[in-house]
C-alpha cells in the first residue's frame, strides 16, 4: 500500500473568529496512488482526537481488503487545525512572539477547518471527491464543507453526527474544560502543563462516548466481595493515562471549544435551510444507543438534506461504536455507493 505523508504551509488563514493565522501548516495522508485514481478519492474527516492516518484509528475500515481500500481508491485525511498531530495547533509556535500559542491559540470553527482543507483539496488537484465522510465532528466537517462549496462530493456520508452542537454536548465539553482548568499547571508558560486535568476530562468524555451499556457489559467485577479497585474505575485511569501520552491539554482544549462552535445554520437562516441547499447524493448513519448524537439528530439531518437516505447500526458500545461495529457499516456504506 502506497502511503504518502505531506505537509502544505499557508502564509496566512482568515478565520471566522476574525483572528488571522500565519505561517499555517496542513499535515495530510494519501493512501493508494492520486494519479492512479483520481476519480475514486475517498476523502475521510477525522473525528476529535484523531490523526491524519484513518488506518491508524479506523483499520477495519480503511486498508488492503477493507471497505476503503487503497489499492482500489484512493484515501486522503487531513489533520485538523488545532490539533497536535502535525497542523498548527495550540503548541506550534508564534511566529508573532517566537513561543507555543498554548492558551492564546485563537478559536478554530468547523468552517476554517473546512477552509483550510479547501485549499488542500486544490493544492492535491482533486476535482471532486468521489466519497466525503466522517463521523461525530468529522461529520461536521464533511457537511459544513458540501455546504461551503456546493459540488464538493459526489456522495457524502454522515455518521453519527449532528447539524449543531446541543446543549447536551456544550454541557460535556464545558465539563471537561473545567477538569483542565482545575489543574494548575494549565498555564501560558507551561507546554507540559494540564496533565492531570486531561486525563479527568477524558474520564468525562468516556461516559458520553461509551454510555451505560458499554460499561456494564465490559467492565463488570466478578469478585462478589471486592471493595475496591473496580474494573471501571481502572478503565477510566487506563484510558486516561493513555491520551495522555498522545495528545495534551491545549489542542484538547481548542479542540472542545471548535466542537461546540458547529451550528449549520449560523448565518444561513437556520440548520433546516442549511441543509436543504446540500444536494450531494447522502446517506446518513445513526447509532441507536447513542447518548452523545442520539439517532433523532441523525433523522433531523436525513429529513432536512433532499432526498438523503437513513440508515441505523445497533451497538451496545454507544457514540463510539461508528469505530467498532465495521461489519454493520461496511454493509450500510456498500449498498449505498454500490460497492
Amino acid at each position: 500500500m502506497k502511503v504518502t505523508e505531506g505537509n502544505l504551509e499557508l502564509k496566512t488563514l482568515q478565520l471566522e473568529c476574525g483572528e488571522v493565522l500565519y505561517d499555517v501548516n496542513i499535515r495530510y495522508h494519501i493512501l493508494g496512488d492520486i494519479q492512479k485514481n483520481p476519480e475514486r478519492v475517498i476523502w475521510i474527516c477525522h473525528a476529535f482526537t484523531a490523526n491524519s492516518n484513518p488506518a491508524d484509528w479506523w483499520p477495519e475500515m480503511v486498508g488492503q481488503g477493507r471497505l476503503f481500500d487503497p489499492e482500489k481508491y484512493t484515501v486522503v485525511c487531513a489533520n485538523i487545525i488545532g490539533s497536535c498531530y502535525g497542523s498548527t495547533g495550540p503548541m506550534s509556535v508564534n511566529p508573532k512572539t517566537g513561543k507555543p500559542y498554548l492558551r492564546s491559540f485563537p478559536l478554530v470553527t468547523i468552517r476554517d477547518v473546512v477552509t483550510a482543507h479547501q485549499i488542500l483539496k486544490e493544492h492535491l488537484g482533486i476535482d471532486k471527491i468521489w466519497v466525503l465522510t466522517g463521523g461525530s465532528i468529522g461529520g461536521f466537517q464533511a457537511m459544513e464543507w458540501e455546504c461551503m462549496y456546493p459540488g464538493t462530493t459526489e456522495n457524502l456520508i454522515l455518521i453519527a453526527t449532528a447539524a449543531e452542537a446541543s446543549p447536551w454536548v456544550k454541557a460535556f465539553s464545558q465539563s471537561q474544560r473545567l477538569a483542565i482548568l482545575a489543574d494548575g499547571t494549565f498555564d501560558d508558560a507551561n507546554p507540559n502543563g494540564g496533565k492531570a486535568g486531561l486525563k479527568a476530562a477524558r474520564s468525562i468524555a468516556l461516559l458520553s462516548y461509551r454510555g451505560r451499556s458499554s460499561y456494564n457489559l465490559t467492565q463488570q467485577d466478578t469478585d462478589p466481595n471486592q471493595l475496591s479497585d473496580f474494573k471501571a474505575c481502572t478503565y477510566q485511569d487506563y484510558q486516561g493515562d493513555k491520551l495522555v501520552k498522545r495528545f495534551d491539554a491545549y489542542s484538547y482544549f481548542a479542540l472542545s471549544l471548535m466542537l461546540d462552535s458547529h451550528n449549520m445554520g449560523r448565518g444561513r437562516v437556520n440548520n433546516e435551510a442549511a441543509l436543504n441547499s446540500i444536494k450531494a447524493r447522502t446517506l446518513v448513519v445513526g447509532i441507536d444507543s447513542d447518548i452523545l448524537f442520539p439517532v433523532e439528530e441523525q433523522h433531523f439531518i436525513a429529513d432536512h438534506i433532499p432526498s438523503a437516505v437513513y440508515r441505523e447500526i445497533h451497538s451496545q458500545f454507544c457514540h463510539d461504536g461508528f469505530l467498532i461495529e465495521y461489519q454493520q457499516l461496511t454493509s450500510i456504506i456498500s449498498e449505498f455507493i454500490n460497492l
